[in-house]
């Protein structure tokens, strides 16, 4: 199945690449996204080729044109390799006129993008990548930060553990942006709150052997051990804790889990387990109308990111169709100005930063006996108000607001 569902979306980009160029300011001709994604990575669970579907389900959604353009979409695969990632954009914006490219998943192609997007005037949407830099450091003004982030993850759930009196953590994170970022924004937290971090370690991406690292957790006997990595890793590190019976005697804390690896784990082995999530294919009836006609084409309930691509394309979409142009800076504009709607995103706030501002919760996934059905795998215990999920406008250094 993979193999076909790379071929197709191979195909579908070889086609797209072979019509006739727009002219240089992306005036006439398709309207063209590009999905930049982890297609058969060690993320590819959550994110694939259904990463590029939502941005086509978005496309079909609004009439498939806007402006009396045919809009476009095309996908590539990173292969979670900054360089390859940031070369496909720079031939997208350079070669086949693509003004905007969303998804990208991996924290570090992420990065790469921002700084090629600025450079080149187009638009990037990060609706998976969770690097903190996107909206700090390394901000920009056509930078938009669509989903989750360290800060949301590193900050929900441990303050509520730290207030129950699970004071001292181990934490196992990935060797990468992402990974390092969530353990420091993680370790902050939990120091800042009079815990204690006893010990942490780093795997590589792609680990399938965690036991090494169990075992030292279990060595150093904190009462919470949290796992700070995405994907496939964090599939196999619940798995191996549980052989490791690391419960109930330490509290297993995951910093992000997404749908997909729920599902994976499944609620016999994950029963309890809490995590920060902000979105959940069942939590309102719009939610669950979209999920169940995501799954039909590809056969998942959408993760985080794929209803973040969905929602961050048809928000581009109505700016260009408001704005009566593709002008980067004046649909850039747009998009600030207008508070974001769709079928999870209500009336929300694009801050000056380029975080969208968007509620968090706190889940727990069910026990066997509470599940309905397949994807039926946790409930929404508490909702966290956007202001209190994400970082403070002014702690995170964004360029754009400092005096010049």
């Amino acid at each position: 199945m993979r193999a076909v569902l790379l071929a197709a979306l191979a195909a579908g980009f070889m086609a797209v690449s072979g019509l006739p160029a727009a002219s240089a300011d992306g005036s006439t001709g398709p309207v063209r996204v590009g999905v930049l994604t982890d297609i058969s990575g060690y993320l590819s669970s959550a994110l694939g080729p259904p990463t590029v579907d939502a941005a086509r389900m978005a496309a079909e959604d609004f009439g498939g044109t806007v402006l009396g353009r045919p809009i476009e979409v095309l996908g590539a695969d990173h292969q979670n390799k900054a360089d390859i990632g940031a070369a496909i954009a720079r031939r997208w914006f350079d070669e086949d006129q693509v003004q905007v490219i969303t998804g990208m998943g991996n924290s570090a192609v992420a990065l790469s993008v921002q700084g090629l997007a600025a450079e080149k005037n187009r638009i990037a949407l990060f609706a998976s990548a969770a690097s903190t830099a996107i909206t700090g450091k390394s901000c920009t003004r056509n930078g938009l930060h669509w989903t989750h982030d360290t800060y949301m993850f590193a900050n929900a759930l441990p303050k509520t553990l730290l207030a129950q009196g699970v004071d001292s953590w181990f934490l196992i994170a990935s060797d990468y942006a992402f990974g390092r970022s969530l353990a420091d924004e993680t370790r902050k937290v939990i120091e800042a709150r009079g815990g204690k971090v006893v010990g942490v370690v780093y795997h590589p991406q792609g680990t399938t052997d965690f036991s090494s690292f169990l075992l030292q957790a279990q060595g150093f006997g904190a009462k919470a051990v949290a796992i700070l990595n995405s994907g496939n890793d964090t599939v196999n590190a619940i798995k191996q804790a549980s052989e490791f019976q690391i419960t109930p005697r330490q509290r297993l804390v995951v910093g992000m889990l997404l749908v997909s690896d729920a599902y994976a784990i499944g609620t016999q082995l994950g029963q309890g387990l809490e995590f920060s999530t902000i979105f959940y294919w069942n939590q309102n009836p719009e939610a669950a109308a979209f999920s169940r006609r995501f799954f039909a084409r590809n056969k998942v309930m959408p993760t985080e990111a794929h209803a973040g691509v969905y929602s961050a394309v048809t928000h581009y979409l109505k700016a260009v169709k408001a704005a009566g142009t593709t002008d980067v800076t004046t649909v850039v504009d747009k998009m600030r100005a207008t508070p974001v709607n769709d079928f999870y995103s209500d009336n929300l706030e694009i801050r000056a930063d380029g975080r969208l501002m968007r509620p968090a919760y706190l889940a727990r996934i069910k026990a066997p006996s509470q599940q309905k059905e397949p994807w039926d795998l946790y409930e929404i215990v508490a909702r966290i108000d956007p202001q209190d999920a994400f970082r403070p406008l002014a702690e995170g250094e964004c360029p754009l607001l400092m005096k010049k």
